[in-house]
């Protein structure tokens, strides 16, 4: 089922032409009966009935809406002109809105690609490109449109981790040019059998579900702190081997293995430390 633009006339010259039937079918009636012709009054009520009759065949199509005819349950055709149109009388017209729509889906508790329940929602941004499509391949295209975007949402979010725990892996959190693309294709190929194109798919809602939201962040916390303090430790001991070769480098002091592994551990306590450290003085040798 393909959409199959077709003419229609202009309502407004057809509206005219009625109402000057009607006015002329009105004053045969009167003239009619005024002069004893029987044959005029039943001519001028025939022509009226049929000028109501005609009146069936107007509609209106606003801008950005189309109207989709169809004849005893056969597909006739989509007219889009705007303003008041004219087709067939006996022709049944259904109006589908064309302009972009956007709807926020509801909370879903899902369970992400490692297994932990998690909360997500998405915004939609969609519009109707094939009238024909979306009134007679599906039964409530708005319905429709509703259901399947839950039901893709559910689908990526579990193909995804919620945090990325590996170099180059791609996850709901920390990559959502991605996501909002894998969804958006999913959707496209969902919804196109409807005549729906999607225009944008981005996630609105994403967190960890309640029974699992402070384990999760005591989680986090813990892989900040660790990625924070290996940063830390690699900067010190770089630092620790810079000031090494520099002083023998230069010839500053000569240091034995032992002095070597003092030096050492002192410059990592004052690099390591989360507290400013306390110079002691030692008026001594380390022997």
């Amino acid at each position: 089922m393909k959409e199959n633009p077709i003419r229609s006339l202009p309502g407004i010259p057809v509206l005219l032409g009625v109402i000057l039937l009607e006015l002329l079918c009105a004053w045969a009636f009167f003239v009619g009966i005024q002069a004893g012709m029987p044959a005029a009054p039943i001519a001028a009520v025939v022509f009226a009935a049929l000028g109501i009759f005609v009146l069936i065949g107007l509609y209106m199509v606003e801008p950005n809406q189309a109207a989709v005819l169809s004849l005893f349950g056969k597909y006739v055709g989509t007219v889009k002109d705007n303003g008041l149109r004219w087709n067939n009388p006996f022709f049944g017209k259904r109006k589908v809105s064309q302009r972009v729509r956007n709807f926020e889906s509801g909370k879903l508790k899902v369970n992400e690609l490692e297994g932990s329940p998690i909360e997500i929602a998405a915004v939609i941004v969609w519009q109707v490109v094939d009238s024909a499509e979306a009134v007679y391949n599906v039964d409530d295209y708005e319905s429709f449109v509703h259901i399947q975007s839950e039901s893709a949402l559910r689908t990526m979010a579990t193909s995804y981790p919620y945090d990325q725990h590996e170099d180059g892996q791609v996850a709901l959190r920390s990559h959502a040019t991605e996501i909002s693309k894998h969804l958006r294709e999913e959707l496209s190929e969902r919804l196109a059998d409807a005549g729906v194109a999607v225009l944008d798919a981005r996630i609105s809602h994403l967190a960890y579900a309640p029974e699992i939201a402070q384990a999760m962040l005591q989680r986090q916390q813990a892989n900040a702190i660790i990625a924070a303090r290996t940063r830390i430790v690699a900067g010190a001991v770089g630092m620790v081997e810079m000031a090494l070769a520099e002083l023998q480098k230069n010839g500053v002091v000569q240091l034995d293995e032992e002095r070597k592994a003092q030096m050492v551990s002192n410059l990592l306590v004052v690099l390591c430390g989360e507290r400013s450290t306390q110079p002691i003085v030692n008026a001594g040798t380390l022997y």
